[in-house]
């Protein structure tokens, strides 16, 4: 039997007129990376602030680790292990990445921040903080400003921040936005490290990356799943073709 991390069943959601979400189903398998893939408008924003609890849906279910989560608030579900990187960055430029990295580590701690000064030598941040940096390749930028970072640096120190919950899945909204060759490049490396442990869902219009890192892929339009499956099924899928990659038969 298939063990799924991710269910999502018959899930709706409609502002007005817009169904941004037409009874959508797919499953996400422990241990993948599973791509979500589709044109603007095909409703992949929508679906990921169901998933992390920043929308409720208007009917259907979302299970995580079976256990449905449809009405828990977002902070329950991220206690749960379910994490989450954002299309626009939302790091403190003025802090230090370490700090950055804290902040995130606390959060998720429940700290209060009322003794900010002294959060540095918390013993959690002192046992988590270092093995972060390196799971971002940001060990060497630890006291820099995050101002001074690249593009790609601050996506990967976004990442870190979503890793400081030990997520057991990982949504990762559209990681390499914005990138050069360079940056894809080394944003591809990180997320196959990942892999090794947990389970990402990724939301990428990059079609090469996400034919090089997922394992399995869902393509929606128009709020609807028009196809599940491996990366060939998907390339070779007729529909999809001719709605999203843009050839006929």
């Amino acid at each position: 039997m298939t063990d799924h991390i991710l269910e999502v069943r018959n899930l709706r959601k409609s502002f007005g007129a817009l169904l941004a979400s037409n009874n959508l189903s797919f499953s996400v398998r422990r241990g993948d990376v599973h791509a979500l893939i589709g044109p603007n408008g095909a409703g992949k924003t929508t679906l990921v602030n169901q998933i992390s609890g920043f929308i409720r849906p208007d009917s259907g279910s979302i299970l995580f680790e079976k256990t449905d989560i449809v009405a828990m608030p977002a902070h329950r579900r991220a206690a749960m292990g379910l994490g989450r990187s954002f299309q626009i960055t939302s790091i403190f430029d003025h802090l230090t990445v370490a700090e950055n990295l804290t902040l995130a580590i606390l959060a998720h701690s429940g700290h209060t921040f009322r003794f900010w000064r002294h959060c540095l030598r918390i013993p959690l941040v002192q046992q988590t903080l270092p093995s972060t940096l390196e799971r971002v390749d940001l060990d060497h930028r630890a006291n820099l400003p995050a101002r001074h970072l690249s593009h790609g640096e601050k996506k990967q120190l976004e990442v870190g921040m979503a890793l400081a919950g030990n997520p057991k899945l990982l949504i990762l909204d559209e990681p390499m936005a914005g990138m050069g060759p360079g940056g894809t490049v080394e944003m591809s490396k990180l997320i196959r490290k990942l892999k090794t442990t947990m389970t990402i869902l990724l939301v990428e219009h990059d079609m090469a990356a996400v034919f090089a890192l997922a394992d399995r892929i869902t393509v929606l339009v128009y709020g609807t799943a028009i196809a599940n499956g491996t990366p060939d099924e998907i390339r070779t899928d007729p529909e999809v073709r001719s709605a999203y990659l843009g050839e006929e038969g």
